[in-house]
């Protein structure tokens, strides 16, 4: 069987971010039978719907790395209990126009850190909605919320607590299984 691809979006565009860091975790995480691609999304211009006809090269290679993949790993701050703007664009312009919307169908998993208590819950429950409407077939269990996260993450960006990576390592299992799934429909 060939690898399942799993394009991982987010972090942030901070440079010392507990997202970023918690990407690249879950890249190194990932099942046996299965790869992830950190896109960028920091040089994606803002959606604009006037350039559905003419979309630019960045905005045609971030499609095309959705396209071929067969999930989905969102990690996501929250900011002002929300969704991030930069990540909100990056899935709008995924999904626009919606004759192209290639995130229809697609597994989706996503995750958080936060400095804070809550570890970017209401993001999450904010992206569940954007998700719903999108049709992606939403993994919800494990929730992964990585609170505290200055307490979790060693001098070297890797997490040092283990409840939270075999969190990480069950959620990776089920949208990797999701998506074995979907490739099989596809």
């Amino acid at each position: 069987m060939t690898s399942i691809k799993i394009a991982g979006i987010g972090g942030s565009l901070r440079k010392d971010s507990f997202n970023t860091k918690l990407i690249h975790q879950a890249k190194e995480l990932m099942p046996h039978n299965s790869v992830m691609e950190i896109i960028s999304v920091g040089n994606l211009p803002l959606y604009n719907q006037d350039d559905d006809e003419n979309p630019s090269k960045e905005v045609m290679a971030f499609k095309d790395s959705l396209r071929s993949s067969h999930g989905v790993l969102i990690v996501s701050p929250e900011y002002n209990y929300s969704i991030p703007g930069f990540l909100k664009n990056a899935v709008d312009i995924a999904s626009r126009p919606p004759v192209d919307n290639v995130l229809r169908g697609k597994p989706v998993a996503i995750m958080s850190a936060s400095s804070g208590a809550f570890g970017g819950m209401r993001a999450q429950y904010h992206w569940r909605q954007v998700f719903h409407f999108l049709d992606m077939k939403q993994i919800g269990r494990p929730e992964v919320f990585v609170n505290y996260a200055q307490e979790k993450f060693d001098q070297s960006g890797r997490i040092k607590d283990e409840s939270t990576i075999t969190l990480i390592r069950d959620l990776l299992n089920h949208l990797v299984n999701a998506a074995i799934e979907y490739s099989h429909i596809q």
